[in-house]
């Protein structure tokens, strides 16, 4: 089957998580996604460890399903290359701190006038427009801008860094939600757009109950620790044998917590008669359900609350739940063959379509390893026409 974008050519120009991170998504579902390298180094990200021969396996986690070019843009005939690469592409995506582009003569202005129908996507720290518009941004100062990591960690410590690079990838997210907006927008209007987006954006839209709060009454969100701010108990506990995780967000699910761990008593307490009384006093609930989840295993707890239908889970590593028989049902790992390590595991397509479904058909691409074949494959058709 013919997946979803494989009419549409991309040009990643991209370095780090989030820009790759976004042409992957299009990768993943068909587009022929060309990553602009320059030569020598190329990504940062190529550097990064943990290596397999040589090579960083976090790039080549997120930058499956591409070819790559290498292209220095500071060179004339380079660039004129790049020019008629774009001439000829759907979606161009570069994450360059703003006005870089412009500098080497790819802004969206000099593309779109060799280009009138391309998608041009840029992701940078703070957005093309306000005040903090010439910054560099990685995932760390967004997090700490946004409010993230205000609300992230005990609540009388200091706030914590997230160790999962949300900012970086949710921008990815945004901007491939983007590009395909703008692709669907180009059907009717034939013309390609300006998608911004950033990560300082990003951040500011995942806090969407501390936003509700301030919205309504004003007060700045505090850290809870395991807590959550609309229900309760919604969060981990230590089980005899590691930890687990429990979601009684209704009134029905809490009644059967209670009842499965033999504490039905505690529906009764005032304390924690309603979820707006068990958020109020979650520290004194946790106190008392701790000593409960504690009396039994993690699989044993879990089981009840499955046969009970309350939502629970048990609290895995990474290298568990790799191996875990749902990740496996669910494809979640794929094995790609790389022409210098061989037989290689990656992250599967987390999106499932029934009739044109994504796949990690290629493994992440050596620096500069498709220069000739994209040049060859794009440029064909612009050389038939100039002999025309």
């Amino acid at each position: 089957m013919t997946a979803s974008l494989s009419h549409f050519r991309v040009l990643d120009l991209t370095t780090h998580l989030s820009g790759p991170w976004c042409a992957m998504i299009l990768a993943d579902h068909g587009a022929d996604v060309v990553k602009v390298e320059r030569p020598g180094s190329g990504d940062d990200m190529r550097g990064t460890p943990p290596f397999v021969e040589g090579e960083s396996a976090p790039f080549m986690l997120w930058n499956r399903n591409k070819r790559s070019v290498a292209l220095n843009l500071k060179d004339a005939g380079d660039l004129a290359t790049f020019k008629e690469l774009a001439a000829t592409a759907d979606v161009l995506i570069e994450n360059f701190k703003p006005g870089t582009a412009a500098r080497i003569g790819i802004g969206y202005d000099a593309i779109r006038a060799i280009n009138p129908r391309l998608v041009y996507c840029s992701i940078s720290g703070f957005g093309q427009t306000g005040p903090y518009a010439p910054r560099g941004g990685f995932d760390l100062i967004a997090c700490g801008m946004t409010g993230l990591m205000s609300i992230n960690g005990p609540p009388d410590g200091p706030p914590y860094r997230i160790p999962v690079p949300v900012t970086d990838i949710c921008a990815g997210m945004n901007a491939a939600i983007g590009v395909l907006t703008a692709l669907a927008a180009r059907e009717r209007t034939g013309r390609g757009q300006h998608v911004d987006t950033s990560l300082f954006e990003a951040g500011i839209a995942l806090g969407l109950y501390e936003a509700a709060g301030v919205f309504t009454n004003g007060e700045v969100p505090e850290r809870l620790g395991q807590g959550h701010r609309g229900s309760a108990p919604y969060q981990s506990f230590a089980t005899a044998d590691g930890y687990m995780t429990i979601g009684a967000a209704t009134e029905g699910f809490w009644a059967t917590v209670c009842r499965i761990l033999g504490c039905e008593e505690l529906t009764e307490d005032p304390r924690f008669r309603t979820k707006p009384d068990r958020v109020r006093n979650v520290r004194a609930l946790e106190a008392e359900l701790d000593p409960w989840f504690r009396r039994q295993t993690t699989a044993h707890w879990c089981e009840r609350f499955e046969e009970a239908g309350v939502p629970a889970g048990p609290v895995m590593n990474h290298a568990e739940m790799l191996r875990d028989p749902q990740t496996v049902a669910r494809s979640m790992v794929a094995e790609v063959h790389h022409s210098r390590i061989g037989p290689m595991r990656t992250l599967g397509v987390p999106v499932k379509l029934s009739e044109t479904p994504g796949a990690v058909r290629r493994p992440a691409p050596l620096l500069g390893e498709h220069t000739r074949e994209v040049t060859r494959e794009w440029l064909a058709g612009r050389e038939a026409e100039a002999a025309d």
